[in-house]
């Protein structure tokens, strides 16, 4: 019984040897005649491409011209912010476009601004009556600044940070809270961080 099952394995094998030896070269052979036969043959000026007993169109690019995509993470900043800004049911919600353009024109994170006036104002939903100011910004015991608009406001801290802070080496949420607001305990920049980083 063993011998019997021994010489059927024994034959499987074999034709399974046999059957790949005959096939491989048959299928090697049809691709490579194949490939001859579909040998491309690109027009440029009329952007086809023909294969012998066909042609199929397409659009091809004239000359030498390249294409280099800029899209990064500064194309989908607009969106980032409207669903931030969005969720939290922020009055900045209307100025998205023009949050990004004040953060390009002093070369800020366009999350820093925003994650601060979350972390001194809950996005401008808690502020001095009719003051516009979000950030915290020259509010002390003295009095409050107060400023026309959102935007106007969101323009003086940005130039504010930049001018005070940043160039002069508070580059991180912990740096900027050791001038920004000296007595608090820690928990203002990791808000900043925290608020930030839930925009990324």
């Amino acid at each position: 019984m063993n011998l019997m099952l021994g010489k059927r394995l024994n034959l499987k094998g074999f034709v399974t040897v046999i059957f790949f030896l005959i096939l491989t070269p048959v299928v090697l052979g049809t691709s490579l005649f194949s490939l001859a036969v579909l040998a491309e043959d690109t027009n440029q000026k009329t952007g086809a491409i023909s294969y012998q007993g066909a042609k199929i169109f397409a659009s091809l690019p004239l000359g030498n011209k390249s294409i280099s995509p800029v899209l990064g993470i500064s194309d989908a900043r607009p969106e980032i912010l409207r669903q931030y800004l969005e969720k939290y049911d922020s009055p900045l919600l209307p100025h998205i476009f023009e949050i990004i353009e004040i953060s390009d024109k002093y070369n800020l994170d366009f999350r820093l601004t925003t994650a601060i006036a979350q972390q001194e104002s809950n996005l401008c939903k808690k502020i001095p009556f009719n003051t516009y100011n979000c950030w915290g910004w020259g509010i002390h015991s003295r009095g409050t600044l107060g400023f026309s608009s959102y935007m106007e406001a969101l323009d003086a801290v940005s130039k504010g940070l930049k001018n005070e802070y940043i160039n002069n080496g508070f580059v991180t949420p912990e740096e900027i809270m050791l001038k920004y607001t000296p007595f608090s305990n820690g928990s203002w920049a990791q808000g900043v961080l925290k608020f930030m980083e839930e925009m990324e």
